[in-house]
Order: C-alpha cells, then structure tokens, then sequence
C-alpha cells in the first residue's frame, strides 16, 4: 500500500484541503483528511482531449516518456495520420507500442480516411474498418469527422459510420472550422459533440448554442486560447484543452501544462482551469481516468502551488511515473518499422510549370505563421522567355510542390506568399491528411534535391541550399522517428533554425508547410492532384 499527502484538490468543491491518500494496486482505495500543514498540493492529471501523436514526430512510447513530465496522465488521441498511410494496421501498430507507454492511450477510430477524395491517400478505412476497430476495443470512440459536407449533404458512407458509433455509444468528435448557422446546426444535430477549430469567440458560442462542447487548442502551429479564454470563464462546463498537432520541441518545453499556466495569468478562476485541463474530459469521453474520489485510479499529480502549477510528480494506475527529484527511465524496445511508400525519384523537367498564352496572372497560396487556414492572392509571375514560371523570392512568391508518394503520378506545383525564404528549399513527408510528399523552395534545383532526399530514405523532413543538407529520417509510416524525444527534438530544432536562417520567419516551417495539403481548412490548399478550393470543396484553376 501507498499513501502521499498534501494539499488535495476536491473536484465536488473545486476548493482544497489538507489530507492523506491511501492507494493499494491502482486505487485509491481512501482519502482521509487531516490537520496538518503541506507545501504541496495535489491535482487530478492533466489531459489533452483531441492530439495526433504522429505530429510529434514520437513513437507513442517515447511521447509518453515527455509528456508525464508535464503531469499528463492521459490522451485523446486521433490516429488519424497513420490511418492515411497504413490503414487499420497503422492504428493497431500505434495501440501495440502504447503497451510500453506510462500514459493512458484513448485512440479514436478516424471515420475520413481519406479525408476527402481530392487527394492520394495510402489507405481507405471502410464502415466495416470502423466497426472492427470499435468492436474490439483498439479504439474508444469515433475520431473527428473532418468531411463536415459530407455530414451536411448526408453521404451515405459516413453517416453509416456515424450511426455505427452511435449503435456502440461513443462519443464523436468534430471539426469544422468556420463552420456557422444552420449548416453548423445540422452537423451537430448529427450527434458529432465536439470541435477544437474555433478561431474566434463569436463562432464558439454559437457552437456551445448546438450543444458542442469546446476544445480550446494550442498546437505548435495554431494557438487559439487567447481569443477563447472567456469561455473559461462563462461556460467552464462545456471547455477542454487540447494541442491537436504538437512537435517534439514544444512538448518537451510543456504540454497541458503551459495551457493551465496561461489561462492562471490570465486570472481564471482555478477551478474552472481544471475542469478543462482534468474534469471534463474524464466526464464527457467516459474515461476511465481518476479524478482523486475513493475508488477512482490512482491517476493524479502534484504541483508546487496553484499559483505556479509547476508539476513535482505524476501518479498513473497507483505509480509514480515522474519525479522531478529522482530520473524515470524506462527503456522502450524499438519496433519493426512500418511504411508504404512507392514513389520514384523526381526529375527537373517534372516541377516546371508554364503560364498560357491566354493568362497573365497566377493564383497564389498565403499561409500564415501559427494558423491552419490560408488565403489566396493573386499575382503577375516571374517568367522566363519560354513564360516559365519560376520563384521570385524578392516578392515570397515561392514554388509550393505536392506529389504522391504512393504513386508516380506527375506532381502539382502551386506559388505561395509567408514563407519568405531567401534561398534554399524544404521538403516533408509529413502532409496533412493522406501525407504526400510537400516541398517549398526559391529554385528548382534544391527542390528537386529535397523532395528526392525525403524519396530515398522513404521519408522524413529536408532541408537543402546548395551544398548544405540537413536530413531527419522518419521511417515509421514517415511520420516518426525511431529515436527518444531528446534527440528528435536537438535534430528537429537545427533543421528549423538553418531554415530561419535562410529567411523563414515561422515559428514552425515544417509544420506549416504541413498544412498546406488540408484540404478540410479553408481557404486554398495544394493537394497532389491539383490546386483546391477549401470553401468551395471543389478544384480550381491556379491561371487568370
């Protein structure tokens, strides 16, 4: 039997006391209070509602060996990113290494894959897929439903997905960004109960109005709290905290954590913090996750104060998994590597692309720093005498390429606005959703090295300028790496500062040019197959 005292945090009360927990096995078996004094102070685990693991570049595994640092004691996790790749196989190879993990796994069965049929994705997971997987318990609920026209003009395929959940009783996460009025009514009337895409204040309470519950975001490359931080304090019941896409770098730096330590500055009243940072996922995904009440799981961690909230330990199943006195290694087992990835090297002559005699201008991408959704511009290209279109780094109009990475089909290439790099190039296996392969650079021939470095080491992130390459391998569905968090993290940083030194002033290149391929966030994404139309959810023409 253990027992840890402190300052206990009363979810009934949202107040603390002093007291004495008593824990046999996993349980916490009683709670007694006392009259003694502490310096420390005991809260139920932190938790993040809605994260893809595959965005932090870690094997499940070693994102659990970062994140129980910052008192995570359990996820929300959409494999979505995997699915794309590898199918249900993917989701099951992601369940397996969580066996190694001290954190509590929640997987969602992703019900868009693919998520559109704009793109070239690796895998397709029918109604059947969805039935399997909720059926044997590999995943908990139903993952975000990214095709919300689908929900409103009631494709058949998804809304029988929909209703398979339903038939099993679980929960269905949402996203739909921008999504407003009686075309957002009817999603949510389709039982879909949550969504982490509010940008503003105004489109969330008109969701929380159609009985959504809100899940306030702060990922490495859109950070939403400060615009929702009212809802913390007029709808503490409906709120949850999520990252959604969080890399390596900035998890190791915090993760739940850094969202409690904001919305405290922000003079929130602390109870309403943990029933978004704690409460309220456990309640509303039906969790089995602690909440510090005889009985519950031994699931809690302790902080210095409510002030600082700088976490001391973390307890998962009755375990201390983190102290911040004594080092917790547990040594994981790398797995076999899993991939599907066919494409063949590229060649120059592939990326060029012509302006017709009957056009004079170009349709541009703008992507913008910390933001998911993008704009469009339209501008007069830097040609040649041929009317080649090549990139004019002096106006950031630079060459945007998406090509499939599952087949060799010719790849797309698009001009974008934001990046603002001055030379060089970089290219990515990681493209949201299917995870085709995306390159950004000021000239054709760093481009073509990039993109066909990511090709022979059947992917990972590249940057290239001139003689100067830096390379980080992700042999695992080319998502993630093989490595520990640290050493990720070291190689992640250096490929984004030698970017920024080539002129990006993002704060995630990567990421960002991640999410030049979603083609479920308005307003105009590059998908392998063309340019699109995010709001129109229809292809488009990149001359005028």
């Amino acid at each position: 039997m253990n027992s840890i005292v402190g300052n206990i945090f009363d979810v009934r009360t949202g107040t603390f006391f002093p007291g004495e927990i008593l824990i046999q096995g996993d349980r916490i078996i009683d709670i007694m209070p006392t009259s003694k004094s502490y310096t420390n102070f005991i809260l139920p685990g932190f938790i993040d509602s809605h994260v893809h693991i595959e965005s932090s570049l870690l094997l499940p595994s070693f994102f659990s060996q970062a994140a129980i640092s910052h008192g995570t004691v359990a996820v929300i996790a959409d494999p979505h990113e995997i699915a794309n790749v590898l199918g249900a196989d993917g989701i099951r190879f992601m369940k397996e290494n969580t066996e190694q993990a001290e954190i509590k796994f929640f997987f969602g069965a992703p019900p868009c894959v693919p998520a559109t049929n704009f793109e070239t994705s690796g895998a397709i997971l029918t109604a059947n897929d969805i039935k399997n997987l909720l059926a044997s318990e590999t995943c908990y609920h139903l993952a975000e439903v990214m095709n919300y026209p689908g929900v409103i003009l009631q494709d058949p395929g998804l809304i029988e997905k929909i209703n398979i959940a339903k038939s099993f009783g679980k929960i269905i996460d949402g996203h739909a960004p921008g999504l407003r009025g009686e075309q957002s009514r009817t999603y949510f009337d389709a039982g879909i109960s949550t969504d982490h895409e509010c940008e503003s204040i105004e489109e969330a309470l008109e969701k929380i109005k159609y009985g959504c519950h809100i899940i306030i975001r702060e990922g490495s490359a859109a950070k939403n709290l400060t615009n929702l931080i009212s809802l913390l304090h007029d709808f503490p019941d409906k709120t949850m905290f999520c990252t959604d896409d969080c890399h390596v770098d900035e998890l190791l730096e915090g993760h739940i954590d850094k969202m409690v330590k904001k919305a405290i500055d922000y003079k929130i009243p602390f109870e309403n913090i943990i029933k978004a940072a704690c409460i309220n996922p456990v309640l509303h995904y039906k969790l089995p996750v602690g909440l510090l009440q005889k009985g519950d799981y031994a699931d809690f961690i302790v902080v210095d104060s409510p002030k600082n909230c700088n976490v001391l330990e973390t307890w998962i199943n009755g375990k201390q998994v983190f102290s911040k006195e004594n080092d917790f290694v547990r040594e994981i087992t790398i797995p076999p590597y899993k991939n599907n990835f066919q494409r063949q090297p590229v060649l120059s002559d592939e990326i060029k692309i012509y302006l017709p005699e009957n056009a004079s201008h170009i349709v541009c991408i703008v992507a913008r720093d910390k933001s998911l959704i993008t704009e469009s511009a339209t501008e007069k290209p830097l040609l040649t005498r041929e009317r080649e279109i090549i990139a004019d780094s002096s106006r950031d109009l630079l060459k945007l390429i998406n090509l499939s990475r599952y087949t060799n089909d010719k790849p797309q290439v698009a001009l974008i606005k934001g990046f603002n790099l001055k030379a060089g190039a970089i290219a990515s296996s990681v493209a949201h959703d299917s995870h085709n392969i995306l390159a950004v650079g000021t000239n054709d021939h760093d481009l073509i090295a990039a993109i066909n470095m990511v090709i022979a080491s059947k992917g990972g992130l590249a940057a290239v300028n001139g003689k100067e390459t830096l390379f980080l391998p992700l042999p695992y569905a080319g998502l993630m790496s093989d490595l520990p968090a640290t050493e990720v993290a070291s190689l992640y940083n250096k490929l984004n500062q030698t970017v920024k030194s080539w002129g990006c002033d993002f704060s995630a290149p990567f990421m960002t040019l991640s999410f030049m391929a979603l083609l479920v966030i308005p307003e105009l994404k590059l998908s392998d197959k063309g340019l699109f139309d995010a709001t129109n959810f229809t292809f488009t023409s990149l001359f005028r």
